[in-house]
């Protein structure tokens, strides 16, 4: 028989806690398992928050690792060559205003003198003288010079009015038509050269596949009054060339010098042809 006054130092802390009781008892059993369940469950919980943690890392490898080849694209630019200006159809020209009528001057009522129509006088019958006077008459050769009578002459007739001169009349500049043949051309700073390799420098090549070859558009805009351009579009048979286009010539916000007529600034349209090569 053991002796239960003697105390074993092997014994842990649950061994004496629970001693002389039902060991069978819940509490001892999850005492006893308890440290073992917690370093399961940090284990667990550890490599758990690991894969989470490393989940994108390696979502990305396996990416990088299936991802097809990457094919280079080479776009040398060629020289933009000026073509031969587009010649449109000359428009029917309207017909010029009429010019304005002159008023004609006030005309001025001439009152010319009349010189009234002569009247025969009524002959005055008289008795001859007797004879004693006739025979106391005598005759001579002298001639007896009568009353002149003045002579009228009518006044001047009034001048006419005069000829009509010709006015030269201009035609109205509109502000909000849109035109093609002015005066004064519409100018970019620096040249039109100076536009082209803007447009050069800032079209993004990597928009194509790299196998179109020769590729062409027309690009027309609207220099508007202020120097600004609006209205950009692009005819060419590629979409994703005339887009990158469209958006290029938009991007530079270099101001124009607006086109003129009669020294007033007009809105202009502008045409831009764009050839480039890609291999």
């Amino acid at each position: 028989m053991a002796n239960e006054t003697q105390y074993n130092d092997n014994l842990t802390l649950d061994e004496i806690v629970f001693e002389n009781r039902n060991k069978e008892y819940g509490a001892y059993d999850l005492r006893h398992t308890y440290s073992k369940m917690l370093t399961k469950s940090f284990v667990i919980g550890t490599i758990l928050f690991l894969v989470l943690a490393l989940s994108p890392l390696i979502y990305t490898t396996i990416q990088k690792l299936t991802a097809p080849d990457k094919v280079e694209v080479k776009a040398d630019l060629v020289n933009i060559l000026d073509e031969d200006p587009i010649v449109e159809l000359p428009k029917e020209e309207e017909p010029p205003p009429p010019p304005p009528k002159e008023e004609e001057p006030p005309k001025q009522e001439v009152i010319q003198n009349v010189v009234p129509e002569p009247v025969k006088a009524p002959k005055v019958e008289t008795p001859p003288p007797p004879i004693t006077k006739q025979l106391e008459t005598t005759t001579g050769l002298k001639n007896q010079e009568g009353v002149k009578t003045p002579v009228y002459t009518p006044p001047p007739p009034p001048p006419g009015p005069s000829k009509s001169t010709t006015v030269e009349v201009k035609p109205q500049v509109s502000e909000t038509q849109v035109y093609t043949e002015v005066e004064q051309l519409a100018e970019f700073p620096g040249g039109i050269n100076s536009f082209r390799s803007k447009v050069a420098n800032g079209f993004d090549t990597s928009v194509m596949s790299g196998d179109e070859g020769t590729v062409k558009t027309e690009i027309t805009f609207v220099v508007e009054r202020d120097g600004s351009i609006t209205d950009v579009k692009a005819s060419g048979p590629n979409r994703d060339f005339n887009s990158e286009a469209i958006r290029t010539v938009k991007s530079i916000k270099n101001k124009w010098s607006a086109a003129k007529i009669n020294g007033q600034a007009v809105r202009y349209r502008f045409r831009l042809p764009l050839t480039m090569q890609f291999e």
